[in-house]
């Protein structure tokens, strides 16, 4: 690690920050208990921590914030499993809409995560099966071809849970959307890895509209993201409510900076 590395995880911390990519919400078991065809993924990465985030931008600061106090800003040396329950119970305890557990495996495992629900296994709160990808050229690849643009954090007041239309044909889609986006990465494919982040958007607006829509939000985050997916191989946003704009291309994307996977 640089010295100016270093100087910044002084005030950072040391703990990663986490994407979440393809397949999002099938870690919820609102979502995933709909899935006719079971498993259904999503894929987290794992990133060092060389710059703060924006707070409500789906980045999981909240989460980090939990991790930073209970293990004194530094992963602990156990088995993954064990802390990322840990740290979803010291999360949701008591909580009536508790976050989904990609939050926390995005933190504690390293690399590029595939992550596999299945709401017959723990009622859907942790998945199946984790499949992790922690090659160096991969990881470089996909440092190289997702940007990421700042754009919104989520309102106060914001709830995008109003509407849920839990189709099971789009509820399977977001769930194959996270397995093809594994796929693309494992491949260095752009044109799957864009294809699948895409697919995954539609099925956020058929699904939960208010992920993109909502009279809170202030930005036409359709009209935003629907601009870099016609002029690059495919984008979308990092959370609900926008936060962040992640573009996929091999070309610089004006405004975009780049993130470093932590393996």
């Amino acid at each position: 690690m640089s010295p100016k590395q270093q100087a910044i995880t002084e005030v950072l911390g040391l703990l990663p920050f986490r994407l979440a990519l393809a397949g999002g919400w099938i870690d919820q078991p609102f979502v995933s208990r709909h899935d006719p065809a079971p498993p259904g993924s999503m894929v987290v990465v794992c990133v060092e921590p060389q710059f703060w985030f924006m707070e409500r931008a789906g980045i999981c600061i909240g989460t980090r914030n939990i991790a930073r106090k209970l293990w004194n800003g530094v992963l602990p040396h156990r088995e993954p499993e064990q802390l990322v329950q840990e740290l979803y119970q010291a999360e949701n305890q008591g909580k009536a809409e508790p976050s989904g557990s990609q939050d926390m495996i995005g933190l504690v495992y390293p690399g590029i995560s595939r992550l596999d629900y299945d709401f017959a296994h723990q009622g859907g709160i942790f998945p199946r099966h984790i499949e992790s990808n922690n090659d160096p050229q991969v990881a470089a690849w996909l440092e190289s071809v997702i940007q990421l643009l700042p754009v919104n954090q989520r309102p106060e007041g914001y709830n995008p849970l109003e509407t849920k239309n839990l189709d099971p044909s789009w509820i399977r889609r977001l769930g194959r959307s996270g397995r093809d986006c594994y796929d693309a990465i494992a491949a260095k494919d752009l044109a799957a890895l864009g294809a699948s982040m895409n697919e995954c958007m539609r099925c956020w607006e058929a699904i939960l509209p208010g992920t993109i829509r909502h009279p809170t939000i202030g930005i036409d985050l359709l009209a935003l993201l629907r601009y870099y997916q016609a002029r690059y191989p495919g984008a979308m946003y990092s959370g609900c409510g926008g936060g962040y704009l992640y573009v996929v291309s091999e070309e610089p994307v004006p405004g975009a900076f780049h993130v470093k996977v932590r393996i």
